[in-house]
């Protein structure tokens, strides 16, 4: 082989590799062991785990601890969804080719935009996906990013623009939102895409109406990342003006399964239908004049576009996308809504009982539905592992995203925590901060 493609040698073929780039060394691998032996190994590691049902979560930012029925499982563990990959031919993948069809509509639905695309990894990647579209329909170089987006979404816009030759610009927050002000001060004709988040990173509710109104005229794309439960009681992005709506799909009848698989959501305004990311199924009829579903469009490089192609996504995360649709089907119109009804009371009741503890006061005063955030007046971090200790994962902190919050606190409520839950939360947090307080005190009392 080597002799035909003209190498004398294996290390040829890595010629083009740095030396400092490579590995002079073998791999320190350990020596092998028999299957037994692994599958002990394997169950010792996996014992290391902490899920949400070995300990009472309030952990979010993102990603959260619902309910899933077990109705999801039994449809996607059929053979013809849990085994299929892309479905090049439309004749003998009619079922899979619906499936991503009514997840569409369903998405379109939700988010008030008449065009879904059949999804995409996860809600950073939908984010990127959008900047490029913005990037490809008007050509200009900025980028303006709302500091309560969610800071995986900016991390993935700082890194993808710089292949695109984009500037990202962030705009602050005043009092727990995006600050209009510095939004208006951002926005100007060069601006390519302007980036909302609904509710934002600290869980609180944006007047996007009135943002809308600022970012509008300027003439750059609207790009509003979602929580799709919340769009139970809250305006659609499409409603309000947005031209492209995005968001995390977790939420929607998939795990946490210790980071995923999930799906990002993709959908936008009838005029970028070209421009969108990943896959687009539509429905036809067939000679007979039968209903029939086919790939509509496909942006992905694999297909015709090649150098021209928006997207690489190649799964297009189907089978989650599934989960997600069977969830909103079994949930129904009415349901969504009063899921977030008890979102919103059981949070409203962990916001109050929280913020009466002595040393813990609310980082803002906005409206919340699902997730809050609060300031301890003690360090964080050994407040978090006291409640650990307690079996009870307090949330997450904020500090490391947002350095002017080094003892915030964000705390989600689903509809998995009870009042108990709750009234648990308050005594161990609480305990916690008083017991930290106490070491601090001490610490000045005796001159450290």
């Amino acid at each position: 082989m080597l002799a035909v493609i003209g190498v004398d040698c294996v290390e040829d073929l890595f010629a083009d590799i740095p030396d400092a780039l490579r590995l002079s060394r073998e791999l320190n691998l350990p020596a092998g062991m028999a299957e037994q032996d692994v599958y002990a190994k394997l169950r010792e590691l996996a014992e290391r785990n902490v899920s949400c049902e070995s300990e009472l979560s309030f952990l979010g930012g993102g990603m959260y601890d619902h309910y899933v029925p077990s109705l999801i499982d039994s449809i996607l563990s059929r053979s013809e969804f849990l085994t299929p990959y892309t479905p090049y031919q439309p004749e003998i993948s009619q079922g899979g080719l619906q499936v991503m069809f009514e997840y569409q509509t369903a998405i379109s639905e939700l988010t008030g935009l008449p065009v879904s695309n059949a999804s995409l990894y996860d809600g950073p990647s939908a984010v990127g996906a959008a900047a490029y579209l913005a990037k490809l329909a008007n050509g200009r170089p900025r980028l303006v990013v709302s500091a309560g987006l969610h800071p995986h979404a900016r991390e993935v816009l700082k890194t993808l623009s710089a292949g695109f030759a984009t500037e990202v610009v962030e705009v602050g927050l005043r009092d727990g939102v995006t600050d209009p002000d510095e939004l208006a001060a951002a926005v100007d004709e060069q601006t390519s895409a302007v980036f909302l988040a609904q509710p934002n990173f600290l869980g609180a509710v944006e007047d996007l109406e009135s943002l809308v109104a600022i970012a509008k005229p300027s003439g750059a794309l609207l790009v509003c990342s979602c929580d799709p439960l919340t769009l139970g009681l809250l305006k659609p992005p499409g409603e309000l003006g947005f031209d492209i709506a995005v968001g995390e799909g977790q939420t929607l009848g998939n795990r946490l399964d210790f980071g995923g698989p999930s799906f990002g959501f993709f959908a936008a305004s009838q005029e970028h239908l070209r421009r969108m990311p990943g896959r687009i199924v539509g429905e036809t009829t067939d000679v007979d004049g039968r209903r029939g579903f086919v790939l509509t469009l496909q942006t992905r490089e694999q297909h015709i576009r090649r150098e021209k192609a928006t997207s690489n996504i190649c799964t297009a995360q189907a089978l989650n996308a599934l989960a997600g649709v069977i969830y909103l089907s079994w949930l129904g119109r009415r349901g969504i809504v009063e899921l977030c009804e008890l979102m919103v009371q059981r949070t409203a009741y962990a916001r109050d009982r929280l913020t009466a503890l002595e040393g813990v006061t609310a980082l803002h005063s906005q409206p919340v539905v699902r997730e809050f955030a609060v300031v301890l007046d003690v360090p964080v971090e050994p407040v978090i592992e006291r409640c650990v200790a307690a079996g009870v994962n307090p949330g997450y902190p904020l500090g490391g995203d947002y350095p002017e919050y080094p003892n915030g606190l964000l705390v989600a409520i689903t509809e998995q925590r009870s009042r108990a839950d709750i009234d648990r939360l308050v005594d161990v947090l609480g305990a916690a901060v008083a017991q930290q307080a106490a070491i601090g005190a001490t610490a000045v009392g005796a001159g450290v």
